[in-house]
This record gives structure tokens, sequence and C-alpha cells, in this order.
């Protein structure tokens, strides 16, 4: 068979994949091939005068970019999970080495408590107290010996199950209709079951491996004595090992279970084994599910691409779309890895939920439209350590303030007006995941978090961990925008999280309301009313660590495989310059992977710069020309702060520099470069006002000695943090000296004796060179590129 091509764009992005014709069991299909993986019967897409043709099973090859950049982010998620099982297994190993474990100390007590009974009296203690020790030392015994045996009724329950279901009483199982008596209106609306993989317990030891009689006890169904029919959507003639299938009822959810992925994972265990009959090193289950699957391309990648995958659930709603996974499945001969399932994607993630041993390592939720109704059920289904990916094509809602009402009673946030709304529309996306975590002591911590094209791609890791979860309000905030104005913003935080030690050395947080208001309701630069948007999550967008790994991971990919690398490599070096609250971006080198976990960030952490400014729109608000942007660097990079880019806005500036030295800056431009036009502003408009106002030397330098005279008086670390609080507070009381002034031409060259000295230094606001041309922002991929027209499958 040979390979499609693929047409590539100048920019390193693919265009629509070439569809060719192959022949498949006497039936000629067309054929797409992206990665390592086929796609058969596409209904192909033809540009007419009405616009794209509907398709019965949805796929668009725009989103290409989207499914290369989930891969390998989630490889780099699997190998950094197998890194924390070995470090968990070795300590457990190490644990024991020492004659240590689970239950020693209590063991110990319940034998001290016998001796002492049967002594009545030791040591001067009273036989009364003795007696309520021991009561006390049984009742801990009964409750952790409650919490061991839960496992057991659980395997108990499945056993009773299983054969409930094989007698009849539990379980109706009907055998597959055979494709040569299908109705003509299309294939009946089978499920499939969810793969039933037994889930490791936290503490079962990292590599310890079930034998296939465990294996099968666990939870495996045994295979069907009759024999099945071929799958639906199976060409005639086709041998198909996925569709030995049997339709089961659970919880009034109609799924359709293939013991073929049962018996892979027995033989899959055999072969593991070394001819002594040793275990292998390590074999630990990694299940991903893809919630809404259309063609299974998604699904059928990861089963290919991702090694460290033992089974993926491809789940669709539309059964036309299961026909089409089946044939997909068996065309890339992964029968054994990738199950097919008919089904509401909300029904089969909560079936997860209440089922611990069938929840996932890595939800993908990749909707036509918005994934806010996925989401309360998507975060139960997910492992403790589990990684949520959610697209939403829907910008129109959450990156607009058209529909801000739609925006609010699906995200619980209200959009933002002008160049920041894509960022905002990201942190209130990731609001919604948090919230909906919240609820069952989820903490989430996002390790990328992108606008790409016409939707939102974030992956964000779920930690138990209800600790954490007390940090959320730390990390939600409100923004106060002056989008009728001259675009400046402040933010507002709804608690506050500290830091403290205990007299053990152990770090805990507390938590207090935040003050109020942090603006007043008109901008304090040009005077217009200001107007609300969030709440928005205000912690990191990203976790510079996962973004170098998936960095380093490119040199050793095939470009013919993921022709998106150039674009990949482009906007996360862009995602990992942004992240300003580190002192430097981290460094991307070809190294090998590490051989230690990449490092959480600290769950109190928010990012203390959020959002960005667009020069072109406050030339606009003065009515000037626009500096360059190696002048605005320059300029900043000067005065002492820090600058660099926006991945969601090309020539946008993320910088620490507050508003009052950026208006400043802009006040320079002004009176050095490019003068003002006489009439073209006039009292009223928000340049006016921003024109009238000159920022001082003086009141900068009263706020440093404020500062400085707290750092001299104080005696320890906590005075230096009350004296530093209390002189910021001064500061903000009283103000900074500034002077009104009609016209800022009047000082000298140099920005005078008292005024700030602004240097548009050109040189000094270069980029480091960098060893090749990167593709940072994109071009329109083709014509008539988008969302595209939803399925019209039933």
């Amino acid at each position: 068979m040979s390979s499609p091509k693929n047409a590539k764009s100048a920019h390193g992005e693919t265009d629509a994949p070439l569809a060719d014709e192959v022949t498949y069991n006497d039936k000629v299909y067309k054929r797409v091939r992206e990665g390592l993986a086929d796609i058969l019967n596409l209904q192909p897409t033809q540009t007419g005068e009405k616009g794209p043709s509907k398709q019965s099973v949805f796929y668009n090859p725009i989103q290409q970019f989207n499914r290369d950049l989930s891969v390998l982010a989630i490889r780099v998620f699997a190998e950094d999970l197998a890194l924390i099982r070995r470090q968990r297994h070795e300590r457990r190993l190490a644990n024991l080495a020492k004659g240590g474990g689970k239950g020693k100390k209590r063991r110990q007590e319940g034998l001290d408590g016998k001796t002492i009974a049967a002594n009545g009296k030791q040591d001067g203690e009273d036989p009364e107290a003795i007696q309520n020790n021991k009561r006390k030392r049984e009742d801990e015994g009964h409750s952790g010996e409650a919490e061991d045996m839960r496992d057991t009724k659980r395997v108990k329950s499945l056993e009773t199950a299983e054969k409930e279901e094989q007698d009849g009483r539990s379980a109706t199982i009907e055998s597959s209709e055979a494709a040569g008596q299908e109705k003509q209106d299309g294939p009946p609306a089978a499920t499939e079951s969810l793969e039933a993989a037994p889930e490791e317990r936290q503490d079962r030891p990292c590599g310890a491996i079930e034998s296939p009689e465990q294996h099968q006890k666990n939870g495996d169904i045994a295979q069907d004595d009759e024999k099945s029919a071929p799958a639906d959507g199976q060409p005639n003639g086709a041998t198909n090992a996925a569709s030995d299938h049997r339709t089961v009822r659970i919880d009034e959810v109609q799924i359709d279970y293939n013991p073929q992925e049962a018996r892979q994972d027995n033989t899959a265990l055999d072969q593991s084994k070394s001819t002594n009959g040793s275990p292998p090193d390590v074999i630990s289950p990694f299940r991903i599910l893809d919630a809404l699957s259309a063609t299974g391309l998604r699904a059928l990648r990861y089963a290919k691409e991702i090694p460290q995958v033992t089974s993926v659930t491809a789940n669709d709603l539309s059964p036309s779309a299961t026909a089409s996974i089946r044939l997909n499945v068996a065309y890339n001969e992964l029968a054994g890895k990738v199950s097919p399932t008919t089904g509401d994607a909300r029904a089969v993630m909560r079936h997860a939920a209440n089922n611990a041993r069938d929840s996932y390592h890595v939800v993908d939720l990749d909707p036509y439209g918005t994934a806010a109704p996925f989401l309360d059920a998507a975060v139960q289904a997910a492992t403790d350590g589990g990684l949520l990916c959610v697209t939403c094509t829907d910008s129109g809602i959450f990156a607009s303030v058209g529909w801000l009402e739609k925006t609010f009673s699906q995200y619980g946030g209200l959009p933002w007006r002008g160049p920041q709304s894509h960022e905002a529309g990201l942190r209130i996306i990731l609001n919604a995941i948090a919230t909906s975590a919240a609820r069952y002591g989820l903490a989430t911590e996002p390790l990328l978090s992108l606008n790409i094209d016409f939707y939102a791609r974030v992956f964000v890791r779920l930690k138990k961990a209800p600790v954490e979860v007390k940090c959320l309000a730390n990390k939600t905030m409100i923004v106060y925008n002056c989008d009728h104005g001259c675009g400046a913003f402040s933010t507002q935080y709804l608690a506050h999280t500290r830091e403290k030690e205990a007299k053990n050395g152990d770090k805990f947080h507390t938590h207090s309301l935040a003050q109020g208001p942090s603006a007043t309701p008109e901008c304090e630069h040009c005077g217009f009313k200001t107007h609300l948007a969030g709440p928005m999550w205000g912690g990191p967008l990203h976790n510079p660590h996962f973004i170098s790994r998936i960095l380093d991971l490119l040199p050793s990919l095939d470009p013919k495989v993921y022709a998106t690398i150039p674009r990949i490599e482009g906007m996360l070096t862009l995602a990992l310059d942004e992240t300003l609250f580190k002192e430097s971006p981290t460094p991307v080198s070809p190294n090998p992977p590490s051989t230690e976990p990449f490092p959480a960030l600290d769950p109190a952490l928010r990012d203390p710069h959020p959002f960005f400014f667009n020069p072109s729109t406050l030339s606009r608000t003065l009515h000037c020309s626009r500096p360059s942007d190696a002048q605005w660097r320059g300029a900043l990079l000067g005065l002492g702060y820090r600058t660099t880019r926006s991945h969601t806005e090309t020539g946008s500036i993320r910088t620490d520099a507050p508003w009052d030295i950026i208006w400043e800056i802009m006040r320079e431009w002004v009176r050095q470069k490019h003068p003002i036009k006489e009439g073209a502003i006039t009292k009223g408009m928000a340049g006016w006002a921003i024109l009238q106002k000159d920022r001082s030397r003086k009141g900068i330098n009263d706020a440093k000695r404020e500062v400085r005279d707290a750092v001299d008086k104080a005696e320890s670390v906590e005075g230096l943090k009350e004296g530093v609080e209390a002189a910021l507070y001064r500061i903000g009381k009283k103000g900074v000296d500034t002077a009104m002034v009609n016209s800022t031409a009047e000082r000298d060259d140099d920005g005078g004796e008292d005024g700030l000295k602004v240097i548009f230094d050109e040189k000094l606001g270069k980029e480091a060179v960098r060893g090749k041309k990167m593709v940072r922002y994109q071009v329109n991929p083709r014509a008539d590129w988008g969302p595209m027209s939803k399925a019209k499958g039933g």
C-alpha cells in the first residue's frame, strides 16, 4: 500500500492531506494517512457555492497540528508517569529493606497492648487507662483493617457480578447481528464496553504484574460461547477480531463488550515474561479515553505512536462514527489495543468514575464546540495524577463579548473585550476545569495552554490533594479592563494565601480574604469607566519544565510523520518564553530525557504578570505612529524591566513594567520621535488625559526610600516582610508624586533632571540570535479554513 503525500505550506504546516484510493476486502475506500495511522471511507470535502459539504463522520485536516501536539504531550506525560512510578517503587523497596512496611507500627502497638493487658499494671499505669488504650488501639486496627478490606470486597462483588451475568440474572447479553442483516438506514446502535484492565492500587509496588488468572479474576469477562457476526461497518469478507463483541447493560448504559482485548492483555502478559519465568522490569497500565472520537484517528495515533499505551477507548455517540472506528481499527490492525464504544461520553466517563479500575490515565475531550458539558464527568474519570486534554472550538463564546451571557452560563466567567480576549478565554476555560475538579478534592496544574487558530487546547494534570485545592481562590481573579478608553487593566484576586513554617520546619499555607477593590471605577490613566472580566484562572498557563521536555523530544522525530514540527517548535518556544515568573527561560538543548520527573509548580503560585499589551493599540490611542518591537524592548530593558511576547497575539509585548511606565514611554515617544499633529486629539478623548500626565523621578525616589528604610530596620525575615508591606501600604495611600503639565515638550532632550530617561535602543532590544528561523505565528493555512461544518451522520 502506498502512502499518501502531504502538501506542505511554506510555514511548515500541512495543507489537507491528499486522499488516495485503496482496495480493502474487495471494496474501494478513500484513505488518508496522518502520523502512523490511516483512516478509510472519508467523505471528501468539496467547496462549492454554498461552502464545504457536510461529512457523515467529522474529520478536519486543519487540526493535524492539534493531534501532533497531543501525541507528543501525552508521550512526555507517559514518560514522566513511568519515572514517578519507578521512584515510588524504589521507595517502597527501600522501606521494606529497612524492615518497614504498612501497618507494622500498628501491629507492634497491638502486641504491646496485649502484653500490658496480661500483666494488668505496668510502670505505675492505671489498669483502667491501660484498658482504654487497648480499646483505642483495637479501634485503630479495625479501621485500618476496613481499609484493607475494600479491595477484597470489590473483587468479590466483581466475581458475583460476573457469575450473575453468566447465569443471565443481572445482565442481558445479545450477540451482534451479522453484517448482511443490517438495515438499509444504517448500522445498529451497538456499543462497546470500557476497557476492563484493572487499575493498579496506590499501595501496589510499581512493576508488580498480575498473572493471567488474576487478571481474568479481577474483572475481565469471559469469552462469549456464541460466535459473533462481523462488526458494524466491516467490509464483507473481512476477518476482524474486534467483531467478537456483545451488548451488556451497566448502570442503565448500554455498552458493547469486546473480549478480544482481555485475551490480548493476557497474551501480552505471557509474552512479557522471560524464559526463566521471572517478571519483566516494568509493565504498568496506561489507558486513554478518546471520549469524542469521530473517525477514531486520534485514538489510532495514540495507540501507534505512544509506546507506553496499553489500551485506548474510542467512544462516540454516533453509530455511523463507531462503524467508521471499527473499520479503521481493523485496517490499522489495532483490534486488541483500541476498543470502540457507542454512547454518551458523560455516561462513559461516569461509569469510569464509579469503577476505580476503569479510570483513565488520560482523558481527551475534542468536541465540536464547547467542552463545558463534559468537564464534570471528565475530572472524575481520570486517575489520581492523570492528564486531562481539552479542546474548545467556540472561540466566539469564550473570547468574545457578543454572547457574554452564554460565556458565563457555560464557563462561569465573563469574557474580555480587547486584544487580550484569547488569553482571557484560556484562563476562563482553566478556571471552569479547576472549579469542577475542586468539588471532588482535585487540584489542577496547567501543563500547557495554547490558543491555536480558531480553538483553545489545554493540558491539565489532576491530583487528589484537598490541601492544594484550598489555594484555588488565591489563583482566581477578576480584571478591571479599560476597554473603551486606553486599554489599561488591573487585576483583583479573590483571596490571599501565605506560606508559613511550623515549629518542626514543615511548610503550610494560611488563607485570608483579599482587600478590595484594587481599582477605582474610572481608569486612573485616562478617566474612562472600566468593565469587569472573569472570574478566571490567575495562575501560570504552563509548566516550563513540561514544555522543555517536549522541545527536547523534537530533534528525534521523523518530519514525515510529524509534519507540523516547525510550528510546534515555534509555538512552544513562545509559550516557554512568556513565563515571566522565571528568572530566565529554561534552556532548550538536545540532551537525553531526564531520569527525574519534571517538578510541579507551587500550588499557591500566581502568574505575577498576566496578559500583555499591544503597541498598536497604544499608538492608536495617542494618534501617533507605532514604535518598532526592537525600540519598545530597548526602552523597557533600559529601564530595568523584562520583556517577552505572548503566543496568543502577533506583535504583543509581555512585561513586568507597570502601566505608569508604559504610558510614560509612549509620552516620551511622542516627545522625542513623533509629535502629534495639532487637532488630532481633543479634550474628552483618552489620549488627551494621558498626555496631560507626567511621571516624575521624585515619586520613584520616594518609593525607593520607603522600601530601603524598611529593609534597614528589619531584624528578621518576618520583620522584613512586615516592614516592606507597611511601606508599600503607605506609598499606595499617599500615591506617587506626579506633576500635571500641559505639555511634555518642555523638558530637556535627555528626559530632564526629574524625568525618566527613556532611550529607544534598537540594538539593545534585538532578541538573541537563534540557531534557526522559527515559525512563531501562523498565517491562514489554506482557503476556507476553520472549524468546518458539523457531521450529519446518525
